[in-house]
């Protein structure tokens, strides 16, 4: 059985939400960052989340059961968030054969997907796993062992779609049939919640 370790990025400081904090907003009866911790939960009894901005808000909200390390230099991109959380995973479950790296404002990517990801992983361990965005692949994907140095080696705004493209024949990709939605603006956000059971 693979071991899949899980980051939740929610570092950034949702600059096109006017200042909001987006992980602490509403989303059924938690917000968007407990709804991504509570299917990431469904899916690895190890959970990581890389905070940044909003820092004592956020780290109020992260619940015992849930790792988090906070990133100084949130600012640098989410290179460096992912970093961070990498190194931080192979100190504390340095036995995870894949780390399953997610946004926490793709709430409709719940636990069901995330067990599809790692349906699909554990049928090949040795490559990515990554989610569909038409011609493109991004996360949430799982990352097999052989490539966790090159992530914790990201830097400044160049994020996991940098691996992923490096290593395009090493892929398998899952089709999220329109759950990939980015809450990324306030216009989004309302009509997901009003489309949303």
């Amino acid at each position: 059985m693979a071991k899949i370790s899980i980051l939740i990025l929610a570092a950034g400081a949702s600059s096109r939400m006017k200042g909001m904090a987006k992980q602490l907003l509403p989303w059924k009866d938690t917000t968007l960052l407990g709804h991504a911790m509570e299917q990431a939960k469904k899916v690895s009894d190890s959970v990581t989340v890389v905070y940044g901005a909003h820092e004592e808000l956020i780290q109020n909200v992260i619940p015992g059961a849930v790792e988090s390390i906070h990133n100084s230099d949130w600012e640098l991109g989410m290179g460096s968030s992912i970093s961070k959380g990498i190194q931080h995973i192979l100190k504390e479950n340095p036995s995870a054969d894949g780390i399953l790296i997610m946004l926490v404002d793709q709430p409709l990517l719940d636990a069901a997907y995330l067990n599809q990801l790692k349906s699909r992983f554990k049928k090949d361990p040795s490559k990515i796993t990554a989610t569909a965005y038409g011609e493109k692949t991004g996360v949430p994907a799982i990352f097999p062992k052989h490539l966790f140095l090159e992530l914790t080696q990201l830097h400044g705004d160049v994020g996991a779609r940098q691996i992923i493209k490096a290593h395009k024949k090493q892929i398998s990709v899952l089709q999220p049939e329109g759950k990939e939605i980015d809450i990324d603006t306030q216009e989004t956000y309302n009509q997901l919640i009003k489309t949303t059971p």
